[in-house]
Parts: C-alpha cells; sequence; structure tokens
C-alpha cells in the first residue's frame, strides 16, 4: 500500500462506496499539468522529484525501505534519503551521479494530477531534453544557489522557449547550503532576469528551495526563508494556467486519428481536439480537400456528448458523406488551418550522422506523414550566445533554421499558435531513427503562388501514342563497373523494338543540367534529385527512360522510386567488386583517388551503398555488355 505518513488527509479505505465512487470520479476528472525540470549538471532535478514524489505520498512502502536501504548505500549522511535514487533509474546514473535517459513519473495532488519529465543536464545529452520539453506545459529551471547561473541553465531555458513553454520557475536550489541567505537569491534573480529578456522570456517565477531538506516545495512555507512571500512550488504548480484552457479559446481544430467504420450504417472520424471546441450542427471544412459539412454527432465512451473541447479524444460524425481520411484535419468552417509543401522551420538535430541536405526524410506532423526533403539551413543558432552562424549541415545538437519542401501538401499552423499543428519530427527512410524534430515557421509564399496547371493531354495518352508502358531502368554501382555501356547497349536493343527511349548518362548530364555540382555528399543527392524530376518528366511524357548514375546512397534511389507510380522503376545493380573496376580505371579516377587528388571518390573516400532488393543485378566478371544487355531485356519483357 502507499506510505501513508501522520498528515495524509484522507483513506480511501474507509470511506463507504458512495464515497468512494464519488472520489473516484473526481480523480478521474482531475486537471493534468505535465512538466520538466531542467538545468545544469548535479542542480538536484532528480532530488527534486523525488522530493515531490515523497510528499504528494506516491511512495509505496517497498519502495521506501528499498530506498533507504539504497541511500544508505550510495553514502547518504546520517538517516536521510537520497530522493535523486527514486528517479535515477539506470546504473549508469546511479554510478555517476547524473541523468542521461529522460525519467517520467506521475503524482498527484488534492487538486490536480502531474507527469514530470527529469531531463538531463549534461551538453551531450541535450537531445533528451528536447523531448521531454515536447509536450510539456511548464518548465522548472533549477539553479545551485552556490554556483548561480550557468551556460547550461542558459541553454535549457532557451531551448524550452524555443519549444513553446511559456509558464518558467526559476528554482533557486540548494538554498541550504548558503545559509538561506536572500542576497544570494536576490543575485540570481536579477542576473536570470537579464538574460530571460534576451530570448523573449517574459515573465517567470523565482522561488527558493532545497530539495534535500524540503524548504518551499509542499504547501506550508518555510520557517528558513522568512523574507520569501511568495508561493511553494506545490502551490504554483496546481494554480497554473493548463495549456487547454488556451487551447479552447481557439478556433476549432481535431486532426483525424482513424476513421471509425464498425459497419455499413456508422462512419465516424477519431482524434483528439488540439484547439477550439465543437457542438452538433456546428459547420466545419476538412483540410486540405476545403469540402464542407456539419457535425452531426459527437461520440465518446460515455456516450454522446453535447459539446467536446480541446485535449479531450471524441468521434465526429458529419451529416454529409464527404471524403475525409486519416492525417486530414476537420476545423472551423470560417477558419481553417492553411495547407502547403512548403516552409521555413527551426530544427532541433538528434541524430549522430549529420543532416543530409536534400534527403528525403519522413515528416511526421500530427497524424500526417509526408517525404520531406530539408534544404541547407540557413543559419545555425548558438545556443550559448543566440548568435546566427553559417552552416551548411546541422549536426548532433545543432539547432537551425531551413526550408522543407514535402511531397504533398500538409495541414499546419505556425508552432507559436499550435503545437500540435506545428510541431514535427524528421525519420530516417532507412533506419526507422527519428533525427530531428522541428517547429514550423510559416508556409514559403512561393508555394502559393505555384499551382499545378491541368493538361487535358496526360501521360496515359502519351504512352498510347508510344505503345508502350513508361519505365525507369536505373542503372547503379561503382565508376567502371560498366553502367554506361550496359545501358547503350540496352537502348539500341530497346530502339530495333520500336521503343521510344532517352538515356540519361552521370557525365553528359553534369556537362549542362548538374554543372554547378560537386561530389559532395550533399552535392550527390541534389545531383539525384535533379535526375530523378528529370526522369520523371519523361516518364509523364511516355518514354522509356535509361539512367546511369553512380547514385550511391539508399535514401536517393528510394526518392526517385517513390516519384513513380509503383511498377516504373525498376533497380539495376551493375554488381561489380571494387578491385576490378580499379583494374579497368579507364578515366584514371581510382589512381587520382588513391593518391589524394579527387576528394569523394565512391568506393575510396565515400561509401557506395549497394542495392538490398534490386529487380536485376547483373555482374559484368562473369558476362559481356552485350549478354548483360540481353539479360536485362528478358527481364523487363513484356514492355506494355
Amino acid at each position: 500500500m502507499p506510505y501513508s505518513g501522520e498528515n495524509q488527509a484522507y483513506a480511501p479505505e474507509a470511506l463507504i462506496a458512495d464515497d468512494i465512487a464519488a472520489y473516484l470520479d473526481a480523480q478521474q476528472h482531475k486537471e493534468m499539468l505535465r512538466f520538466i525540470t531542467c538545468g545544469s549538471v548535479d542542480d538536484g532535478k532528480s532530488t527534486l522529484i523525488g522530493r515531490l514524489l515523497y510528499d504528494s505520498k506516491m511512495i509505496f512502502e517497498d519502495q521506501l525501505t528499498a530506498l533507504e536501504g539504497d541511500s544508505a548505500k550510495h553514502g547518504t549522511q546520517g538517516d536521510a534519503i537520497d530522493f535523486a535514487l527514486l528517479v535515477d533509474g539506470l546504473a549508469a546514473e546511479r554510478e555517476q551521479g547524473i541523468t542521461i535517459d529522460v525519467a517520467y513519473r506521475f503524482f498527484a495532488t488534492e487538486k490536480r494530477k502531474f507527469i514530470v519529465a527529469d531531463t538531463p543536464g549534461h551538453e551531450q545529452y541535450t537531445r533528451n531534453m528536447v523531448t521531454g520539453a515536447s509536450t510539456a506545459d511548464l518548465a522548472v529551471i533549477l539553479v545551485d544557489a552556490r554556483k548561480g547561473v550557468l551556460e547550461q541553465t542558459k541553454r535549457h531555458s532557451f531551448l524550452v522557449h524555443l519549444l513553446g513553454i511559456r509558464h518558467l520557475v526559476l528554482a533557486v536550489n540548494k538554498m541550504d547550503l548558503v545559509g538561506y541567505d536572500q542576497a544570494i537569491f536576490d543575485r540570481i534573480v536579477a542576473d536570470y532576469q537579464i538574460f530571460a529578456k534576451e530570448i523573449g522570456a517574459e515573465a517567470f517565477t523565482p522561488i527558493p528551495i532545497s530539495g534535500f531538506k524540503g524548504d518551499n516545495i509542499t504547501t506550508a512555507p518555510s520557517a528558513n526563508t522568512p523574507w520569501y512571500a511568495g508561493s511553494s512550488l506545490i502551490d504554483h504548480l496546481e494554480t497554473v494556467e493548463l495549456a487547454n484552457t488556451r487551447a479552447q479559446e481557439r478556433a476549432f481544430r481535431m486532426p483525424v486519428q482513424w476513421v471509425n467504420r464498425p459497419n455499413l450504417d456508422f462512419r465516424g472520424f477519431a482524434g483528439l481536439i488540439s484547439g477550439g471546441s465543437v457542438k452538433p450542427g456546428d459547420p466545419v471544412r476538412i483540410v486540405p480537400s476545403g469540402k464542407t459539412s456539419k457535425v452531426k454527432r459527437i461520440v465518446s465512451f460515455d456516450g454522446d456528448q453535447d459539446e467536446a473541447v480541446a485535449g479531450q479524444s471524441v468521434t465526429l460524425t458529419l451529416k454529409d458523406e464527404v471524403d475525409c481520411s486519416r492525417g486530414d484535419v476537420i476545423a472551423a468552417a470560417d477558419d481553417p488551418p492553411e495547407a502547403s509543401d512548403q516552409f521555413e522551420a527551426t530544427i532541433v538535430w538528434m541524430d549522430e550522422q549529420a543532416m543530409k541536405p536534400g534527403r528525403g526524410y519522413w515528416l511526421k506532423l500530427g497524424s500526417q506523414t509526408v517525404t520531406a526533403n530539408v534544404q541547407a539551413p540557413k543559419y545555425e543558432i548558438c545556443v550559448n550566445t543566440f548568435e546566427h552562424l553559417a552552416a551548411k549541415t546541422l549536426k548532433l545538437n545543432g539547432i537551425g533554421v531551413a526550408e522543407l519542401r514535402t511531397d504533398r501538401p500538409i495541414t499546419f499552423e505556425p508552432y507559436a499558435n499550435s503545437r500540435q499543428l506545428g510541431g514535427f519530427i524528421l525519420i530516417d527512410k532507412y533506419t526507422n531513427a527519428t533525427v530531428a524534430a522541428g517547429m514550423i515557421h510559416f508556409s514559403l509564399r512561393r508555394a502559393q503562388n505555384v499551382h499545378w496547371q491541368a493538361t487535358e493531354i496526360g501521360r496515359d495518352h502519351h504512352a498510347a501514342l508510344k505503345n508502350q508502358k513508361p519505365r525507369v531502368l536505373w542503372f547503379t554501382g561503382l565508376s567502371g563497373s560498366g553502367k554506361s555501356t550496359i545501358a547503350n547497349e540496352v537502348e539500341k536493343r530497346l530502339n530495333l523494338m520500336n521503343r521510344h527511349t532517352f538515356l540519361l548518362d552521370g557525365d553528359n548530364v553534369r556537362h549542362g543540367l548538374n554543372k554547378d555540382l560537386g561530389f559532395t555528399e550533399t552535392d550527390r543527392i541534389e545531383n539525384i534529385r535533379r535526375i530523378g524530376e528529370v526522369a520523371k518528366l519523361m516518364t509523364d511524357a511516355g518514354l522509356i527512360v535509361l539512367t546511369a548514375f553512380i547514385s550511391p546512397f539508399r535514401a536517393e534511389r528510394r526518392m526517385v522510386r517513390e516519384m513513380l507510380p509503383e511498377g516504373e522503376f525498376i533497380e539495376i545493380f551493375v554488381d561489380t567488386p571494387l578491385e576490378v573496376a580499379e583494374q579497368r580505371d579507364v578515366k584514371g579516377l581510382y589512381k587520382k583517388a588513391r593518391e589524394g587528388q579527387l576528394k569523394n571518390f565512391t568506393g575510396i573516400d565515400s561509401p557506395y551503398e549497394a542495392p538490398e532488393n534490386a529487380e536485376i543485378r547483373v555482374n559484368t566478371v562473369d558476362i559481356t555488355p552485350a549478354e548483360a544487355a540481353d539479360y536485362i531485356i528478358e527481364q523487363i519483357m513484356p514492355l506494355k
């Protein structure tokens, strides 16, 4: 059973049945506040959370017994409890006395429920801190009273402000170690106030505390700080305005997570309301399609509702049969969000591998998932000085402003107005790792000015005139593998069969379209992106397109595949070992690369990622180019 303590205000097991039901109902409908603790290393974040759990009676008796034993083992003085051990669960954390991972803990008071994230203070774990802050409404910035405002204090304050957290608590901790000196507290508050103005933080709440002793954490004011007349930390957490309260004042928004169709008589759209409120009969608009209807019913677990507000998960039924699916947003008809495919955004890079400008990543925003290409950053933000620095990419923990392009319009709002419709993550398509978090500023004007022009003669008509099915035969392999030679042989055979073709060769394209590109990884990505777009236009004209490019990265070959209809991209891996390709070295490129005269050469100082599931594979060690061409023709038949 939970640790009770002498001051426990209630004992649910002693209540009669009706009172128990009322008590449980009250607990279920309590407001929820999510907050984080952050700051520099060893400022006492884990200790503070442990103290909150202890004082709110959220520790079980067996946990308390284990905690007392662990505290003695880790050298806590006297009979004192080391509250940090409640939160620091990793062995490495306990050994080093630091927080590494984000630890989430739940506790409750009579007024509210809380989810608190204990985030790491080390600079190398900044990405973990960003993860914890992404869903928080409030941040408790801890400062060691002995050290004052440090660089990491500023870093975390800047990040939480960047992530849209507007409720900041400056908790000056370890006041017991400075004799509860008011002058020290006042000096730290004054220093932080100067910094807060620099980052645009309009207000913060300073509180002198001791996580170890418990001063000014519970509702009782501490006798050790008679000069402090403000509220305790718990009092502030119980009364601060919640994000859902503000969200309810905005226009109605509900991203559709699931189309609920249990039978032919019911079709509803389920989701979490991110803004505003809705009632049956309200006019709504589906974005991005723009179709309109009215709300017929609001269905919930407890039955039909007369109204639903931000923070509630419901199912809406509409009066009209409109096209609406996962990823769409149901919004107020007279005030819908925007839809666009080009944006400016702030990006926080969270992966060990640096950002690859131009590469396609999955972008997940709410229930929408699209392909996004991130352009080279406009600038990187120095989180220590807030300077804007020139940058070609972003590395681990880097923060920058860049433009993104998505493969189709998505529904969004600026992050400053809506976290749910303005915040996104980027996912590596190959590893499925989350590599970045981002916050949309606005859509680019050119995205609003450029529209698709409808044409009456389409790709099917072009293909029918040529009596063939468009395809892209994508030859990939090392330099010297024989790609161009084999592609040329294949094109000759196709022409003898009266097929309409065009061969795009790597060297030829770099004389014109891509003459401005070098051979860095970023330039190679852009090289393939442009070729993919050209190949797509040629297939729209009904042609069979052959391309001969090293195209060393799987991600870019996949990007081109995704540009085309299913079955039109055929990857042909010209599988020639490096030693064989180097022996041929017709152009003398390998020799120059080995001598250091040619940088970023594939196979020498730049990687080649061989296809894993190519439709066709040929090995030019065992067969001639002519035989390889015959084999490829056999594999792609019939052509219609």
